[in-house]
């Protein structure tokens, strides 16, 4: 990877900021002049197509969800060509593995561990030996079919017509997955470690390591999600911590100290006993942290300005936080240099300004009993929601 690494280095050595002390919109990302943010502001007028437009500007990752594996061949390498001719790195998000989603909003995927895995290889084969961040597979430890978690619980993705191997058939095709791509010279691999308001980091770690962590740059967080830097950032941290001290000092992910015990995950001032805990577990294993050597995070911030969404106490059955939530704001730019040992980057990987689904929040639907209105389909165009985000971005952004 050192080439890889010496090459973000020079590439953003001759990038300065802007005469307002703001960092540049995508530092060293690549910004695809025909993204699907761009496809849809020819698509609109006026407002919307002046917000689309401004988003467009700002590197977003390229999703790859499907097709023959020629056809995501060359959907990969065209990206990779002119990326590679603006001496930029392009995000790419590996997006098909078998019961993607559950069969929820992003159903879908390949039929089988053979498909997928020929599909993986042809996505590969694009990229070749330029640069690359592939991002694999959203929601891939996150949602598991028929998984159990580490104290026995069945979780709830239980699709018809399988059992308990299909959990096993997830992590042997994520290792297939991490053994082509990682054998790319020039390609930084990252595996799905959910988020902060999600599994606890030795949950994460467990699954990690058993999808081989080992041999990818780390994990990502936060994808399609809302949850803050400043809970994002440590949680990065206690799962690369997780992550040692599982494989070098032999401890039980059950006992990684976690956002939920002993930190309280509503008051955020609490979380520093999670990082006082992990003081101790690396004391108690005779181990000293290596950041450096240790598994790094990349962070979505694409739509994390103002945090998660909090419902009105008992409105709804099933509030869905995660979906399409009102008011919240594009958080902080696309950046290859994150200035913490423990991320890499931060960066819009999921696309702001794109549905998340048709939300209901347990009240049947069509319409989101939140927004009155019937949202888009997940990965259409939303423009009031393209509102909101410019509206309350945090960092502001300029909207000219």
């Amino acid at each position: 990877m050192k080439g890889f690494a010496l090459g973000l280095a020079l590439s953003l050595a001759s990038i300065s900021t802007t005469a307002s002390g703001e960092a540049p919109r995508s530092m060293g990302v690549f910004v695809d002049p025909d993204s699907t943010t761009a496809q849809a502001a020819s698509r609109l007028e006026g407002q919307p197509r002046h917000d689309a437009m401004l988003l467009s500007r700002i590197a977003s990752a390229s999703w790859f969800a499907g097709g023959t594996p020629e056809m995501v061949e060359a959907r990969v390498r065209d990206i990779v060509d002119r990326a590679t001719a603006t001496g930029q790195t392009p995000i790419l998000v590996a997006y098909n593995i078998p019961f993607r989603d559950c069969a929820l909003y992003s159903a879908g995927g390949a039929s089988d561990s053979a498909a997928y895995l020929a599909w993986v290889k042809g996505f590969a084969t694009g990229i070749g030996k330029r640069q690359a961040v592939v991002i694999l597979e959203p929601d891939g430890l996150g949602i598991i079919p028929w998984h159990r978690t580490l104290d026995g619980t069945l979780e709830h993705c239980q699709p018809q017509g399988q059992d308990g191997r299909a959990s096993d058939a997830r992590y042997d095709q994520l290792r297939g997955a991490v053994a082509i791509l990682a054998a790319l010279p020039n390609v930084r691999v990252y595996l799905d470690g959910t988020g902060s308001s999600w599994l606890a980091p030795g949950e994460a770690a467990n699954r990690l390591i058993k999808a081989d962590v080992a041999s990818t740059a780390g994990f990502f967080l936060n994808v399609s999600n809302f949850e803050s830097d400043a809970r994002v950032v440590p949680y990065a941290r206690w799962v690369s911590d997780c992550i040692a001290l599982l494989t070098r000092g032999g401890i039980d992910p059950r006992d990684c100290p976690s956002q939920y015990a002993p930190a309280d995950f509503k008051d955020h001032t609490t979380w520093r006993a999670t990082d006082a805990a992990f003081d101790r577990l690396f004391e108690k294993a005779a181990l000293l942290r290596d950041p450096a050597s240790q598994k790094h995070a990349v962070i979505d911030t694409s739509r994390n300005g103002r945090g998660s969404w909090h419902p009105p106490t008992g409105k709804y059955s099933d509030a869905e936080v995660w979906c399409n939530p009102p008011d919240r704001g594009l958080g902080r730019r696309p950046t290859l240099e994150s200035g913490n040992p423990y991320v890499d980057a931060f960066l819009w990987i999921k696309i702001p300004g794109e549905s998340d689904g048709q939300c209901h929040r347990g009240r049947g639907g069509p319409a989101d009993p939140e927004r009155g209105v019937a949202a888009p389909p997940a990965g259409s165009w939303f423009p009031e929601q393209a509102r909101e985000l410019i509206e309350f971005a945090n960092p502001p952004i300029s909207q000219d």
